[in-house]
């Protein structure tokens, strides 16, 4: 997938180009619904599908205090796009003058003078330009100003449940990953560097790999059920996303948030490897211990109800 790093880094003309334009935070079943009408429209007049997605978070730049963790960091996100079958990605540079732009400045200055868009497909709820004053009937009407034909996807729904960032990133906030994953069409997965521990686990006799934290939405405290994909094999295996409780007294609790994860049939040297892992299910909540033998009982007993209620599931083996 070609990704490129603003309008002074095009180098080539689009042929016929058809463009959608969103953050696309999760890039869900909704926003694989318009890609998927992205291309179609693109191979109707033989043109370019162009996602036109923003860097930094416009609500990074424009509220900091509201921005909450993304669902996918600009990486996984680009990673999740080129999955969809898009071919091209252009990132345009968010910045307070960027968002001072009325809509018809916007769509007349980027996307028919420097783009030369034949097409525009957007969601049903897009908003854009100066104070996102701009919606889709405003983009339908500047639209016909400059013969550019406009396409809006409705709202998808999963049974009652509209699909939207915020909706999922509340499901993966309480820890409902199962219910996130039928809003995405995938599990929820976190990527990230294998690091150094405490080598607890290793001494507990369940030796776990750590990820390094990174600003992404992590799911609620807990123990989850989870595949790992490492090194282009997947693994079954167990999480614990918090902060260790039964070796850390109570009043240092407010320490960083930590990610390890228990490989099931696994010992290999992964320091330094990148590792996705993808959540099924919240098997329970985090606890403090009195011993570390009764974490150990524990361990075992989630690891047993895990193979039984979850991976036997999924594929049939253990």
């Amino acid at each position: 997938m070609e990704i490129i790093f603003g309008l002074n880094q095009v180098k080539r003309p689009f042929k016929n180009p058809v463009v959608t334009l969103g953050n696309f935070d999760g890039v869900h079943l909704g926003h694989q619904k318009i890609f998927e009408r992205l291309r179609e429209e693109a191979s109707k007049i033989n043109g370019d599908a162009i996602v036109i997605t923003f860097e930094p978070h416009p609500l990074s730049v424009l509220s900091p205090r509201r921005f909450a963790p993304l669902l996918t960091p600009f990486r996984k996100k680009m990673m999740l796009i080129e999955k969809c079958g898009i071919k091209t990605v252009l990132c345009l540079e968010f910045s307070l003058a960027f968002s001072a732009m009325s809509p018809f400045e916007f769509i007349r200055n980027i996307l028919v003078e420097k783009i030369k868009v034949k097409k525009i497909i957007v969601g049903y709820n897009y908003h854009f330009g100066r104070k996102q004053r701009g919606d889709v009937r405003i983009l339908r009407n500047i639209g016909k100003l400059f013969n550019v034909d406009v396409q809006v996807v409705e709202p998808l729904r999963i049974g009652q449940t509209p699909v939207s960032s915020s909706r999922i990133r509340e499901l993966i906030k309480e820890g409902q990953v199962e219910e996130a994953s039928k809003l995405l069409g995938r599990n929820y997965p976190i990527i990230g560097k294998v690091v150094k521990g405490s080598n607890r686990g290793r001494s507990l006799g369940f030796p776990t790999a750590n990820l390094e934290i990174s600003d992404e939405l992590y799911p609620k405290k807990g123990v989850y059920a989870v595949e790992v994909i490492w090194n282009q094999q997947v693994f079954k295996g167990l999480a614990n996303v918090g902060l260790n409780p039964t070796f850390v007294p109570a009043h240092e609790e407010e320490e960083p948030l930590s990610l390890e994860v228990y490989i099931l049939n696994f010992n290999r040297d992964i320091y330094g490897d990148e590792m996705q892992v993808d959540f099924i299910k919240r098997i329970r909540d985090e606890v403090r211990f009195d011993s570390p033998s009764r974490l150990i009982d524990q361990i075992k007993k989630d690891v047993q109800w895990a193979q039984a209620n979850v991976f036997q599931k999924c594929d049939g083996s253990i």
